[in-house]
């Protein structure tokens, strides 16, 4: 990432987070949850896939180039993320978090 004189970075984190946020929604309209993992069903071996869900929590179909390029742009603007685990970004606040995690608030936990 390119920096100022000061050393700070020229983009914060957070305006790529958002303006990533931006992007996902216009690529996928209706979209409010994306889920990031390594585990696309139909491949046998590990590489990134995503899918959407809308804010009633109805699956959105999405094609495999827009899954995999949706997967691509949320791993590179949270490389520090473990990505081992599934992850789910927020659309509307564009924050990401572990989806065992999502799914343990959901049930009460």
């Amino acid at each position: 990432m390119l920096t100022t004189v000061s050393g700070t970075p020229a983009c914060p984190d957070a305006d790529r987070q958002h303006r990533l946020a931006a992007q996902l929604a216009d690529m996928i309209p209706g979209a409010a949850t994306i889920r990031v993992s390594f585990t696309d069903p139909t491949q046998r071996w590990p590489h990134a896939h995503s899918r959407a869900w809308d804010a009633a929590g109805e699956p959105i179909e999405l094609s495999r180039t827009t899954a995999k390029i949706a997967a691509r742009w949320i791993l590179r603007v949270w490389p520090e993320a473990d990505w081992s685990l599934a992850h789910t970004l927020s659309i509307a606040s564009a924050t990401l978090t572990h989806s065992t995690a999502r799914a343990a608030s959901s049930r009460g936990r």
